[in-house]
């Protein structure tokens, strides 16, 4: 295990319109407010063709390629995730959380395209201090992942 000690910084609460892309947004607030790195969370709603990873395909071998589910209707979403920044100082959400509808619900990684139906409420808790953490690519994952170095 690897760690690395920080602290609360400002808070942010974001309203994300319609067609909005969940993550590009996400990602845009945070390079233009100078946010490095934070705690992220989401409830609203995401519209049919909006697509994430929902696991591995399997069988899994030397490169792990993406399962990926796109929705077909309006669904209710709630996620929770990171920013930090890649190896060129951009930040990079990753965000899980699940998807439902009339009952039914799915789960997986909000990387793809997720967009925003009718509104979406997030709220950034940015991190502040030392702590070394980044994301670094993956050759075995068509991701990139937290590092601390």
């Amino acid at each position: 295990m690897r760690s690395a000690e920080m602290r609360d910084g400002r808070v942010f609460v974001l309203r994300l319109e319609e067609g909005e892309i969940l993550h590009e947004a996400i990602e845009s607030f945070c390079l233009a407010e100078g946010v490095r790195n934070a705690t992220v969370t989401a409830v609203g709603g995401v519209d049919a063709g909006s697509q994430f990873v929902v696991g591995p395909s399997v069988p899994i071998e030397d490169k792990i390629v993406p399962l990926v589910h796109t929705l077909d209707a309006p669904c209710e979403l709630t996620g929770s995730g990171t920013v930090f920044p890649d190896e060129s100082g951009n930040p990079i959400l990753h965000m899980h959380g699940s998807v439902g509808r009339a009952g039914g619900s799915i789960t997986g990684c909000f990387r793809r395209r997720m967009v925003v139906w009718l509104v979406m409420e997030v709220v950034i808790r940015e991190m502040v201090g030392d702590g070394p953490v980044r994301r670094k690519s993956d050759d075995r994952i068509d991701a990139v992942l937290m590092e601390i170095d």
